[in-house]
């Protein structure tokens, strides 16, 4: 009789496996509004993005022309810019307090800066890679283009805590610009026109955002998605990529944008 039971019950989760696989592949893409754009250069190699709702600060990549740039206007010039060192790639970034955080690609190497001046205020390394940058308002978030995401001190950069990026019916990698708006976790992926929004607490991926209908039509092969800034006055995301000409300021059907 104990084996018949176990039997039934080894069916029924058999039956119920394809059901709960297809409810894991049926993310459906969350819709959004285009509240407004903004013109500027499209020499912008953008790695990391962020507004406090009057000023901008920007990351831009490549080596030997790397930069970290405060302005007010993206069509017109930066206020200031800080170019890194020829052997240096600038990545992410993010603002906590007075402090902007510059990550570098392979250098090892967290840039720190005043965010008032841009004044240099120190250095911390870690190892691998750096892409993305954000925080919870207490802590720093990090991505390394794989599929987790490092917690650490603002202080130290020593990793506090680490979490693994999963599903919405996909294996997710090359996370890479990031921001925290909404009490998500918002990265772009490398190569693709998609933002995903990431539940702090599990990892897992609560919503998918593409951004194909504002790509531009460019023939560069580096012209890809990146660059997120949660605007809480507008209640929206500025989002933006390598090379385009234009931010725009989407508004999320959901994902803690309701109006």
């Amino acid at each position: 009789m104990q084996k018949l039971l176990m039997h039934k019950w080894r069916l029924l989760l058999l039956a119920l496996l394809p059901l709960a696989c297809a409810a894991e592949t049926n993310l459906a893409v969350t819709p959004f509004a285009t509240v407004d754009e903004r013109d500027r250069p499209a020499d912008h190699f953008t790695q990391g993005l962020y507004y406090d709702g009057q000023r901008w600060w920007e990351s831009s990549g490549q080596y030997g022309r790397s930069w970290l740039a405060e302005y007010t206007d993206p069509g017109a010039n930066p206020l200031r810019r800080k170019w890194l060192a020829a052997n240096r790639f600038a990545e992410g970034l993010t603002v906590l307090g007075d402090r902007v955080f510059l990550l570098t690609w392979r250098a090892g190497e967290l840039l720190i800066y005043r965010a008032d001046d841009l004044s240099p205020l120190g250095m911390r390394h870690y190892a691998g890679e750096g892409w993305g940058l954000t925080s919870d308002g207490e802590q720093l978030i990090m991505s390394n283009g794989s599929d987790e995401l490092t917690y650490r001190d603002p202080d130290t950069f020593a990793v506090k805590r680490r979490l693994k990026v999963r599903g919405g019916g996909e294996q997710w990698s090359n996370l890479n610009e990031l921001e925290f708006a909404q009490g998500l976790i918002w990265a772009n992926i490398w190569q693709d026109t998609r933002i995903i929004a990431i539940d702090p607490a599990s990892g897992a991926v609560r919503g998918v955002i593409d951004l194909r209908e504002l790509a531009p039509d460019a023939g560069h092969p580096d012209a890809v998605a990146n660059g997120i800034a949660w605007d809480r006055k507008r209640n929206g995301l500025w989002v933006t990529g390598k090379f385009w000409p234009k931010l725009y300021l989407i508004r999320p059907q959901g994902l803690g944008f309701e109006e």
